[in-house]
């Protein structure tokens, strides 16, 4: 048998180690995380509920989800341990102030079209006539009324008469 024969098989067992090992790496760092639960901590379940740590056993994890609610959980049923400003910005709605020197981004366009004048000024600008112009320069600069309303509301009146000599 040659090398090249050989080599495919060589590179699928590498292949398989490197995934085994990859995965693994990623249980034993679970493993450890779970281990390292405190009591106070928050934590997120692999269902996606928040609860904070009220007691930890050696299977078991007892959390409290909210005042008189407390739920056990396998620990292997904890899917990450979040530190306390996550937990707190997740669950509590409270933002840790890290980005007080950064500008704050509105959530607007009002930013992009500011000025000094004030919002009323800026109204007085010609509004932009978006409807269709006719051919004529003297019809231009006059509104337009468009026909076809009128038209289909006395086309409703007629359907709904009692039947004339057309329904016979």
């Amino acid at each position: 048998m040659s090398l090249v024969t050989l080599l495919p098989f060589i590179v699928l067992i590498g292949a398989m180690f490197l995934m085994t090992r990859s995965a693994k790496k990623k249980q034993q760092q679970a493993a450890n995380m779970r281990n390292e639960m405190q009591p106070g901590t928050g934590v997120r379940t692999i269902g996606g509920m928040y609860a904070t740590v009220k007691e930890v056993n050696e299977d078991t994890v007892l959390l409290d989800a909210g005042p008189g609610v407390e739920l056990l959980f396998a620990k292997n049923a904890i899917g990450a341990v979040l530190s306390d400003d996550e937990y707190n910005r997740i669950v509590h709605g409270i933002e840790h102030d890290l980005k007080s020197d950064m500008d704050v981004v509105p959530d607007d366009a009002s930013s992009l079209t500011e000025t000094d004048a004030p919002a009323d000024a800026a109204s007085d600008d010609k509004s932009v006539d978006l409807g269709k112009k006719a051919a004529d320069d003297e019809t231009a600069d006059e509104p337009t009324v468009d026909a076809a309303p009128a038209e289909a509301q006395t086309d409703e009146k007629a359907k709904k008469s009692d039947g004339g000599s057309e329904a016979k």
